[in-house]
């Protein structure tokens, strides 16, 4: 969540930062709200400053009559800040639910667009295999080999639904494991984080309140968490952090959950776009300086590409659009 002082001595750039990833926001109205709340914040606080005034008046005044009439003028003043203290609260609900909405600005390179059809392509590795037959696909493949059952993954599943056998399994685990000790030697510490979390962690690293359609959630309202980034990311919350500690290399291993909501419907099949599977994560906590955060992005996206890289596959590198940047994030 960015800051509301920010938000106010940066209007017109946070509004086209909103603009550029395609959230609908109206700071001007958000801008109103604050006033409005810190308009009655004030009030609450001149009448409580009035109260202790008087209160102590009260103890020293003599006059029996007067302290009777300074009493009965304090329970009224009181009465007036329970009303004002519900009026600020329903003005508090809807300025969270809105600075909720605000999204982080994107960086000035971030491209524009709307989709991932737009999102700019910047760097092709290795050479794309050709074959002389009709190349399988890794459903038939895996199944074939018995390395995986998607048959019986959706009768039990449902939608979507698999078992890893076999083979498959441990091919699984070895590049788990591989991943693990790659990144490793690039200094990430491995963390198995806790999966199901407080709603605040998810609203902390801006998958709430837009995402909710995508989260699994409990009876006793936690969630499921689609990546290890947000415990991560609310390992270190509510402290302050040495300075000289940063930064700080976390590489999550867990189990992710995901409705997959807006893919519903799409035809897309086997191990892609599934509900649960495991997955690394690389979270870096740096200086809050525009130059160390791209620094450490640019870090994190070159280990990715010579993790492929050492696996011997092809890929291409893009730079998202601002419209495929995500909501809140």
């Amino acid at each position: 969540m960015l800051d509301i002082k920010f938000i106010r001595e940066n209007k017109d750039i946070v509004q086209a930062g909103a603009k550029k990833k395609c959230v609908e926001i109206d700071i001007g109205k958000l801008i109103m709200l604050d006033d409005e709340r810190l308009k009655v914040l004030k009030e609450i606080e001149d009448l409580r400053a009035e109260v202790n005034k008087v209160s102590n008046d009260i103890v020293r005044d003599q006059d029996p009559a007067h302290r009777i009439q300074l009493i009965e003028e304090m329970r009224v003043v009181k009465e007036d800040i329970k009303s004002k203290e519900e009026k600020l609260k329903g003005i508090m609900d809807e300025w969270q639910k809105v600075m909720l909405l605000v999204p982080n600005i994107p960086d000035m390179s971030v491209p524009e667009g709307n989709s991932d059809q737009e999102n700019k392509e910047i760097k092709i590795w290795g050479d794309k295999p050709t074959f002389s037959f009709e190349p399988k696909d890794h459903i038939e493949i895996m199944t074939t080999l018995k390395m995986a059952d998607f048959e019986r993954g959706t009768k039990v599943h449902g939608f979507r639904g698999y078992f890893l056998t076999g083979e498959g399994a441990k091919l699984s685990f070895a590049i788990w494991n591989y991943a693990i000790d790659f990144f490793g030697a690039r200094g990430f510490s491995l963390i198995v984080p806790p999966i199901v979390d407080r709603k605040e962690s998810f609203l902390g690293t801006g998958f709430l309140p837009q995402g909710e359609e995508d989260l699994y959630k409990t009876q006793d309202g936690d969630y499921l968490a689609g990546t290890s980034e947000v415990p991560l990311m609310g390992l270190h919350g509510g402290e302050i952090l040495d300075k000289n500690s940063l930064p700080i290399r976390y590489l999550g291993f867990s189990p992710c959950f995901r409705r997959e909501a807006g893919s519903h419907g799409k035809d897309i099949k086997g191990l892609i776009r599934v509900h649960e599977f495991f997955k690394v994560e690389q979270v870096i906590l740096c200086e809050a300086s525009h130059e160390i955060s791209v620094k450490m992005h640019e870090e994190i996206n070159r280990n990715t590409e010579e993790f492929i890289e050492s696996l011997g596959i092809p890929y291409h590198t893009v730079i998202n659009c601002g419209g495929d940047l995500g909501l809140g994030q």
